[in-house]
């Protein structure tokens, strides 16, 4: 029992953080938010020469409207070409030049700037991707 309790009072206190009332909130009309991504958040070991950040999102999304940000420049990718959207329209990709030995923080929809959006204009929650490139030299793929 305390744990439903638990649960409830979380599912409230999300929907009340992102302006719906718990009876109004559904996944149509909730915010799109992160749901994959590559390489997948945390991980330590990243091949340095991976050639594209994809980030999967929960629902389709406007296609050219992006916010890849940095916390700080020492932290974010070399970009190596344009950002994209693939066929599903749910999946973000940022063509990137990584280096070996190195920790890299990218923040999505970082206000004020929230450019991933789904279709119906709806702004995705902010999500920090963590990663690092396992040391030794990079070979492109």
């Amino acid at each position: 029992m305390r744990r439903r309790f638990a649960l409830t009072a979380i599912l409230f206190a999300a929907a009340a953080s992102i302006g719906y009332a718990a009876d109004e909130i559904s996944v149509a009309n909730a915010p799109p938010v992160v749901v994959q991504t590559d390489p997948r958040a945390g991980t330590t070991d990243v091949d340095p020469a991976l050639r594209e950040i994809r980030v999967t999102f929960s629902k389709p999304m406007q296609q050219g409207g992006w916010s890849w940000l940095q916390i700080s420049p020492a932290s974010f990718p070399n970009l190596a070409g344009q950002p994209s959207f693939q066929a599903d329209q749910r999946t973000a990709v940022l063509p990137v030049a990584l280096e070996p030995g190195k920790t890299y923080l990218i923040l999505l929809n970082d206000p004020p700037s929230e450019n991933f959006r789904d279709q119906g204009g709806r702004k995705a929650l902010r999500y920090v991707l963590a990663f690092s490139t396992a040391a030794g030299r990079a070979v492109p793929r």
